[in-house]
């Protein structure tokens, strides 16, 4: 009896494990219970609001009254929500129990409860509300006839409390509404912190009134006025976001000292500072031992300070080379009398000058991980970004700084600029497994922060780099660390970058944008499979050292329309595995299906370059995959015997540079069946 009733457990346990795959949940819920019933939709369906919330809350219901109207189509009775207790029977009821802060130290958690008379959604205060209603919207399904919401019970709330993305708008800049729509996106996946990089070598992005030379001379016309500012913070405290400003010094500084030449550390003579046009680190850096480097820099912030009511500001600090101040004899003086041994300890004294400027702000100073040293205060936050590529174990800055008492944020293994696939981001934990840490020290680890550089994006393009990855990041940064099976967050992944677009996101749409220009509007269907098994070269390998792309070079290309995860590859290499397990007709022909479509695909390319020039590059690697995907065809289906050795010399050539800057994604699983 005893092991019948552990059975029973078991097998309703399994059963529940099913339901909850079913639901397109992302980030998953900490807890979710299914049940057996449902709640359906109908014109009548209305929301009330009671407690004590802060007024996004009606805003944030109102969206998904419109939202939820629009994918439905019920033409719901009900239009705005702009008072508390208006419709006391309403089916869906939030109460919140008081405001909520925007932040990371407010309580999110959130409870949601779907019957099949009524919703209940009970928070602490708005911000879990919020969360709560995108739950809620992603649980919205159909019969055929209807729309209706399952019945679940759940208990959520976020497993690290910094959820952030970071957005450069230096290098190419991002008008307010890529930034407003990337937002959404953010609410869509319950992230909470927005960083905003303002100023680099290729740009200064923000108005500052006393110093209007930033903008005239370092922006090339292009950046936000003060009013944009606030409007975008405005925004983006109503869906419960932060926005922590950055202005990268005392490194990447080529813009600001075009502006202001006469706080730069190069020696007079030598050729004047200009806003880069190449992506890289370049020399420019501000002269520490200047005293007007600091009224400038304390005038800046000044202004830009109380345009962020956050607490934290992020100065920067990363890959400063030191070579303008190696050179400048008058700085080294300045070492030597202060008994400044080497550049880091410059570069600390310059970091510890704008302690006191950021706190007369009430401002936390955040930097990149150079900026720690043991006299940096406690209260800085370390934003950890190296790791594997900079010769540093993964997650090792991060370690030192919990371990010297410091918080911290990680990017390194969410560098989204990277083109890596999503995988490796998302099985990247900002708690490091292996390392032995105090329950104070693990407190330290905020979370961590999608980075999105845009040295190779554009408005038309960022949102796909972005896009749909980073939900999973989301989800590893909100749900529990067990939450680690691939192939549910594949599945999911697929209808929430759907839902993404619903909300306003381009990642999908704006590919056949770029397709439609490379195709000279012609049919795009052959170049869009080809851009489902290839993605462009990852790392920083498009760019070869910076040299190839400059800031106003074309991102309308062949690899601009590729992702970082090519989706017919994922399913070519599941059917390659599934078939040399199990070499059984259903499993040849799938394999043997995409072989053909590939053959066809390259006789349509070839056929369309004859009026497409743009076409051009990405010939040989499709001639090249049709003649391997018609000797396998042969193998394969007839039989034949085929040169391996031919056939591994076709396979390298992949492995040479191509014009298209793309590798193939399939690659490994060509391999696989030659061999």
């Amino acid at each position: 009896m005893k092991y019948l009733f552990l059975l029973l457990i078991v097998v309703s346990s399994n059963a529940q494990i099913k339901k909850e795959q079913q639901l397109s949940l992302m980030p998953l819920p900490q807890k979710v219970v299914v049940l057996n019933h449902t709640f359906l939709l109908t014109k009548d369906f209305k929301i009330n609001i009671s407690g004590n919330p802060d007024s996004r809350i009606f805003k944030a219901a109102t969206v998904f009254l419109r939202r939820l109207d629009e994918r439905t189509g019920l033409f719901f009775n009900q239009g705005f929500i702009s008072k508390k207790d208006e419709f006391p029977e309403a089916q869906l009821q939030i109460n919140c129990l008081q405001k909520g802060e925007t932040g990371i130290h407010d309580d999110e958690s959130y409870h949601l409860s779907v019957q099949s008379n009524k919703i209940q959604i009970e928070a602490t205060n708005d911000l879990g509300a919020l969360h709560a209603l995108e739950t809620l919207s992603q649980l919205l399904q159909n019969n055929g006839t209807s729309f209706y919401f399952p019945s679940v019970v759940i208990e959520d709330k976020p497993r690290f409390s910094w959820r952030g993305l970071m957005i450069d708008g230096s290098r190419h800049f991002q008008p307010v509404n890529v930034i407003k729509r990337n937002l959404d996106g953010m609410a869509a996946v319950k992230m909470n912190v927005f960083h905003w990089h303002l100023a680099d070598d290729q740009g200064w992005r923000i108005e500052i009134k006393k110093h209007p030379k930033l903008t005239e001379l370092a922006s090339n016309g292009r950046f936000y006025t003060q009013e944009e500012i606030k409007e975008v913070v405005k925004y983006a405290d109503e869906k419960g976001i932060m926005v922590v400003p950055e202005i990268d010094v005392p490194g990447h500084a080529s813009a600001i000292l075009t502006a202001y030449p006469e706080i730069g550390s190069r020696l007079s003579g030598e050729e004047p500072y200009a806003v880069e046009i190449r992506s890289g680190i370049h020399n420019p850096a501000l002269d520490p031992s200047n005293p007007l480097t600091y009224q400038i820099l304390s005038e800046i912030f000044d202004e830009v300070c109380p345009l962020f009511p956050g607490p934290y500001f992020h100065i920067g600090g990363d890959e400063n080379n030191g070579k303008e101040w190696d050179a400048n004899h008058k700085i080294q003086k300045f070492k030597r009398k202060n008994h400044l041994e080497t550049n880091h300890d410059l570069q600390t004294y310059f970091n510890l000058k704008l302690v006191p400027m950021l706190e007369k702000h009430g401002k936390k100073l955040m930097g990149w991980e150079e900026i720690m040293t043991k006299e940096m205060p406690k209260n800085a936050v370390i934003h950890s970004w190296r790791g594997v590529n900079e010769g540093l174990e993964p997650g090792a800055s991060l370690v030192k700084a919990v371990k010297n008492g410091y918080k911290t944020v990680l990017s390194n293994g969410y560098y989204i600029d990277l083109m890596l696939g999503v995988n490796s981001h998302y099985l990247n934990d900002p708690m490091p497994e292996n390392v032995v840490l105090t329950q104070e020290e693990k407190a330290g680890i905020l979370g961590g922060e999608a980075t999105m550089w845009s040295e190779l994006v554009t408005p038309l393009t960022i949102d796909s780099r972005i896009w749909p990855r980073t939900a999973a990041i989301a989800e590893r940064l909100w749900s529990n660390d067990t939450v680690t099976n691939l192939e549910s967050m594949h599945k999911r992944l697929r209808q929430i970058s759907f839902r993404l677009e619903e909300i306003g996101l381009t990642h999908i749409r704006n590919k056949q944008v770029i397709l439609r220009n490379i195709s000279n509007y012609q049919d795009t269907q052959s170049l869009n499979d080809f851009t489902n098994i290839c993605e462009p070269y990852k790392i920083y390998k498009r760019n070869g050292g910076g040299k190839k792309y400059m800031m106003y070079s074309p991102l309308t290309l062949f690899a601009d329309a590729c992702t970082a995860d090519a989706a017919d590859a994922y399913e070519f290499n599941k059917a390659v595995k599934n078939y040399l397990e199990n070499k059984e007709l259903v499993n040849q022909k799938i394999v043997t299906d995409y072989l053909k479509k590939w053959i066809a695909m390259d006789f349509d390319l070839t056929r369309l370059s004859a009026n497409a020039p743009l076409i051009q590059p990405v010939l040989p690697l499709s001639n090249n995959l049709s003649k391997v995907s018609g000797l396998l065809l042969q193998a394969i289906e007839n039989k034949r015997n085929i040169s391996k050795a031919h056939l591994n010399e076709l396979l390298e050539q992949f492995n040479i540079r191509n014009p298209a800057d793309v590798e193939l994604a399939v690659y490994d699983s060509l391999k696989k069946l030659v061999e």
